[in-house]
């Protein structure tokens, strides 16, 4: 049985956390502590992929911008060209594409609706989980 992103979302749920472009680096920051995650959607409205922006984004820009980091916007630090996974899409290819590009988040599209975001966590529990259930199967 191939594992797939669709497998993920089950667990996880069609969920996904957003930030507007115009909040500023600080408003994102307490976001991700309060929600205790360590990426979100870039969003307008709720619901379009303006971009992706995460923890690494703040450390990347403490770099390059010291003090004036606080104060901007997350526009300013998202990544504007976001790679995507689909349902669909197996559990192996993603891992890959996350190992190739260096990206510990993916948001997940169906057609042209955004339904959900996987971590490099979730990828790995349900890669050991299907290790786990096949290891019992046998």
């Amino acid at each position: 049985m191939v594992m797939t992103v669709a497998n993920i979302l089950k667990v996880k749920g069609l969920v996904y956390k957003t930030v507007r472009p115009d909040e500023t680096v600080v408003e994102f920051a307490q976001h991700l502590k309060d929600e205790r995650i360590g990426a979100m959607i870039v969003t307008h409205d709720g619901s379009a992929l303006d971009g992706i922006i995460s923890e690494r984004d703040i450390a990347i820009g403490l770099a390059k911008h010291a003090e004036k980091l606080l104060g901007m916007k997350v526009s300013e630090l998202m990544t504007k060209v976001v790679v995507v996974c689909s349902p669909e899409d197996s559990i192996d290819d993603i891992m890959n594409i996350m190992t190739q590009r260096r990206i510990r988040h993916l948001p997940v599209k169906d057609g042209d609706k955004l339904v959900g975001i996987v971590s490099i966590g979730d990828v790995v529990k349900a890669h050991l989980t299907g290790r786990l259930m096949s290891a019992r199967i046998v």
